[in-house]
């Protein structure tokens, strides 16, 4: 009975530990955003700074801003990854695992790299603006402001709609297709009526998905936006302007902005409630041949849409071994981009990623494993909080998670700005929600009965947690580590308010060669970025041996 009562505490104490833990991390730091947006520079309590954004109408205009391309981003995403996902679940394609691979290289990339990329082709200096100039003495619209971030997010967020849609897709029972058309609902109808009404509660979690990283997209609106201003964008400017810094202006923007993403994300969870339902596909849909005409079409639109989403990787690769001077190209190729690079702190930049990324990587895998294991199999209030208290991330703009984070532990007794430790708090906190829900789902498949048997055999329950549990999770915690392993290699929204040029990574060495107009020196980075977001992605292929199984 002691030993039973023992082992019980064991896990009584990590989740008190771990609720502590999450309270300092995660909760602390945003009351500090709280307090600082309440109260002025003599500690007196005011809403001032609240009262100054809604005042004036740029400030509010920021918010209309972010929601008009958003909401357009969304949408936009929804209509051309939907039709994709459908041709791939409901037909053979050649060349599948090519359209899957490539299209979640489009997402997995750093947000800003399609802008740079797009900006190279489309903008005023651009190689396709110059080719129909000088040749069809056509001068092509600006790709700057609404309609630039529209096409870089959208070319970019369209395969999380792929994906998500994807597992909805197969878990539709054939049965009900089939019944659809004993009773003549076919083609368009049929897609309409049945197919997406079924996936609906998909439709809107991908939804969710797209918009809450759009909205928080800093990278792309900073270099492509222009001056079509939008709400991160002008955290970070009240946060480090160049006009001077307003800290307590900076954290009333960012309390809104909780604010609003929260509100986004009840009303996502609100909505999806409405649509919930269960399903079983105990006949699977089986693919059919893409033959004729329509077959033809669908492999087009799939490839094509799939290039035009690679083409800015692919471009900014080949330009990184265009001959330039750092910011002008010129002609003919070399590697002098790359030497460049090397006197900008290449070699620095790759050692922090590593450094920064592995560290991370091994807390989030840590964490993941723990909190999935409190809250799938020792349930209690508790542990329901520690969950919740670590999805707080994913309702807010990677410069607000910055943000609070300096305000919470930038002064004594933590004093922790300009460190490595700062900067790998932060990715371990942006990038845990994401993998602690990976953990949870796998765990909520293993039976507890296997535990319960070694159990009986006189393993403890720690012990049985090391040798039974977490190996039985290991093909999600290896998967889901090295997809969190590519979202922290190319983080930039919550570093940019961190970083220094001791802990700058391969992602701000990239973003900050952009902002001083060293283009060619930028695609160097952004190239070896590239490889890197590549061969992570191969490699969990390889380890999860089924492509289609992947989660974002």
């Amino acid at each position: 009975m002691q030993e039973k009562n023992r082992k019980f505490e064991v896990w009584t104490i990590i989740s008190i530990l771990f609720f502590l833990l999450f309270l300092l991390i995660l909760v602390y730091p945003m009351f500090g955003i709280l307090k600082q947006s309440l109260y002025d520079k003599e500690g007196a309590f005011t809403f001032a700074n609240f009262a100054k954004f809604f005042a004036k109408k740029y400030y509010t205009n920021t918010i209309l801003n972010s929601f008009k391309v958003t909401i357009a981003v969304t949408l936009v995403s929804l209509l051309i990854g939907i039709p994709l996902s459908y041709f791939y679940s409901f037909y053979r394609l050649k060349g599948s695992k090519i359209i899957f691979i490539v299209s979640i290289l489009c997402c997995m990339s750093a947000p800003f790299l399609g802008a740079l990329s797009w900006i190279m082709l489309l903008g005023r200096n651009g190689v396709v603006t110059k080719f129909f100039l000088n040749v069809f003495h056509i001068r092509l619209g600006s790709i700057y402001g609404f309609k630039g971030i529209l096409l870089v997010q959208a070319l970019k967020y369209f395969p999380l709609v792929f994906i998500y849609m994807n597992g909805a897709f197969r878990n539709i029972d054939n049965t009900l297709i089939e019944a659809s058309a004993n009773m003549g609902c076919t083609g368009i109808n049929r897609f309409f009526k049945i197919i997406l009404q079924l996936s609906m509660p998909t439709v809107l979690a991908a939804s969710l998905m797209v918009f809450m990283r759009a909205f928080a997209d800093f990278g792309t609106p900073m270099i492509i936006g222009e001056g079509y201003r939008t709400f991160p964008v002008e955290i970070y400017s009240q946060y480090l302007g160049e006009n001077g810094r307003d800290y307590g202006f900076a954290a009333a923007i960012s309390v809104i902005a909780i604010l609003i993403t929260a509100i986004v994300f009840f009303l996502q969870q609100w909505a999806t409630g409405k649509f919930r339902f269960s399903i079983s596909a105990l006949h699977p849909v089986a693919k059919k041949e893409a033959k004729g005409l329509g077959g033809f079409l669908m492999h087009l639109y799939a490839y094509v849409l799939i290039f035009i989403g690679f083409a800015p990787n692919l471009y900014i690769v080949y330009l990184s071994f265009v001959n330039s001077d750092g910011a002008v190209f010129k002609s003919g190729f070399s590697i002098n981009n790359y030497r460049l690079a090397a006197k900008k702190l290449l070699v620095r930049s790759i050692n922090n990623t590593l450094i920064l990324g592995i560290g991370a990587l091994f807390i989030i895998i840590v964490f993941a494993v723990i909190v999935a294991y409190l809250v799938v199999r020792r349930s209690n209030p508790i542990n329901h909080a520690i969950d919740t208290m670590a999805m707080l991330p994913y309702i807010m703009p990677g410069a607000v998670v910055g943000i609070a984070l300096v305000m919470a532990f930038g002064a004594k007794p933590f004093a922790l700005t300009g460190t490595m430790t700062i900067m790998i708090l932060n990715l371990v906190v942006r990038r845990m929600p994401y993998t602690i829900r990976s953990a949870t789902a796998t765990l909520m498949q293993i039976h507890p009965s296997i535990e319960e048997a070694a159990i009986s055999l006189g393993a403890s329950k720690l012990k049985t947690f090391a040798r039974i549990t977490v190996p039985m999770m290991s093909s999600g915690i290896i998967s889901g580590a090295i997809l969190s392993w590519v979202a922290i290699v190319t983080e930039l929204s919550g570093s940019i308010i961190l970083y220094n040029n001791k802990t700058i990574t391969l992602t701000m060495s990239t973003y900050v060669q952009i902002n001083r107009g060293n283009y060619g020196t930028a695609c160097a980075f952004a190239a070896i970025l590239t490889v890197v977001t590549i061969l992570s992605l191969l490699i969990y292929v390889k380890v999860s041996g089924n492509e289609d199984d992947i989660k974002l």
